[in-house]
């Protein structure tokens, strides 16, 4: 039998990935870019041109190979599919040495 290991919250974390935050987020913003494509009923063409991207990006994105594609340009495609993108600068808790980055969706 297998042993079962229970993971942490991030996926890239538990793989020992050195950039596993920044994976983390830009995996919640492309899942929430999908869910809006999805449900404006957009094909991955309409979606490119209201983007600024071409297709097969936009498809690569949305597969979750998203190494070339900034947190930047990921925020903008929100913005372009209507969303408002606010972020909150604040400090971390006492126990912590240093910040972390997270998405929270309102």
């Amino acid at each position: 039998m297998s042993k079962i290991e229970q993971g942490s919250t991030n996926v890239y974390a538990d793989l020992g990935l050195e950039d596993a935050e920044e994976m983390l987020v830009k995996a919640q913003l492309a899942t929430k870019i999908g869910e809006i494509i999805k449900r404006r009923k957009l094909t991955q063409v309409q979606a490119a041109e209201l983007l600024g991207m071409t297709q097969p990006k936009l498809s690569n994105l949305l597969r979750g190979q998203f190494r070339g594609i900034s947190e930047s340009k990921m925020l903008e495609c929100l913005t372009r599919l209507g969303r408002n993108v606010e972020i909150v600068v604040k400090p971390a808790g006492r126990s912590q040495s240093t910040g972390h980055v997270s998405v929270v969706f309102a």
